[in-house]
């Protein structure tokens, strides 16, 4: 197994086992990031628990029983509604331990005052974690040090990429991209139902959609090309790409601007509830 400088030698612990703790828990082990032994996931559910130590990762029915065994990062994987009765339940047990929260909407300043000594970041990951395919973004306390953002930073590359980016850039990081798979979902969703309307079969439009959005998500990422650049190279003036382009792009960008506005309105209004 190849371990990661920084992260192969850590006991990571992860409170909350659900979609999310869940992802990063099987993403640490099957990435070969961390042994599964050098897992930790504290969940009050016990099918949560029992398809963790399916993986040899050790699991615990509360976060005090985690914390017993004092790993040196502790993630915080729960929603954000719940976050506060957790942090009050670790907070004597994460001082000095570095502690990353994936919670939106909670700011630094809030992490801080409930878990005083810790040394904090803030993370938003996107769904695509659970296939080691996701997108982080990263903030950091002013407590966590060098090594900290680094060990964070190896954390989440384990499951796709990841960024450090300031923390007034999170919460859009968030918007943008935490709330695109859904994006991503609906527009194959649209399209399929728009070749059905049009004449084509169900099952066999959508898996065409999916393979094209893989197959283009893949050669951007590949080859580097600027988006834009990429539309001028499947489209030939005056053609049907050209012509379908023409109707699509104004109502799909002004809707992306207008479901990233909506995102962010509503992570500020959770932060203030």
């Amino acid at each position: 197994m190849t371990e990661r400088s920084a992260l192969g030698a850590q006991v990571a612990g992860i409170v909350g086992g659900g979609s999310m703790g869940g992802a990063i828990a099987r993403g640490l082990v099957e990435s070969g990031s961390l042994a599964a032994e050098r897992v930790l996931v504290a969940d009050h559910g016990q099918e949560h628990r029992r398809a963790l130590a399916e993986l040899g990762i050790r699991t615990f029915p509360d976060e005090g029983e985690l914390l017993a065994e004092e790993p040196g990062v502790v993630v915080l994987a729960v929603k954000p509604q719940v976050l506060p009765q957790v942090m009050a339940s670790v907070a004597p047990s994460c001082a000095g331990r570095l502690v990353i929260s994936i919670a939106a909407g909670v700011p630094l300043s809030a992490l801080e005052a409930a878990l005083p000594g810790a040394r904090l970041v803030r993370a938003m990951p996107n769904l695509p974690v659970q296939v080691r395919s996701g997108a982080t973004v990263l903030a950091t306390g002013p407590t966590a040090t060098p090594a900290d953002v680094e060990l964070a930073r190896e954390l989440f590359l384990a499951l796709g990429a990841a960024s450090v980016m300031r923390e007034d850039q999170l919460d859009v990081a968030g918007a943008a991209v935490g709330c695109a798979p859904a994006f991503f979902a609906l527009f194959v969703d649209a399209l399929t139902r728009a070749g059905l309307r049009a004449g084509l079969p169900a099952a066999g439009c959508r898996e065409l959609v999916e393979t094209t959005m893989r197959g283009c998500a893949e050669q951007l990422l590949d080859e580097g090309v600027h988006p834009r650049a990429y539309l001028e190279r499947v489209t030939s003036p005056g053609g049907t790409t050209a012509a379908a382009l023409f109707a699509l792009e104004p109502a799909l960008v002004e809707g992306s601007y207008a479901a990233v506005d909506a995102a962010l309105a509503r992570t500020r209004e959770l932060a203030g509830a």
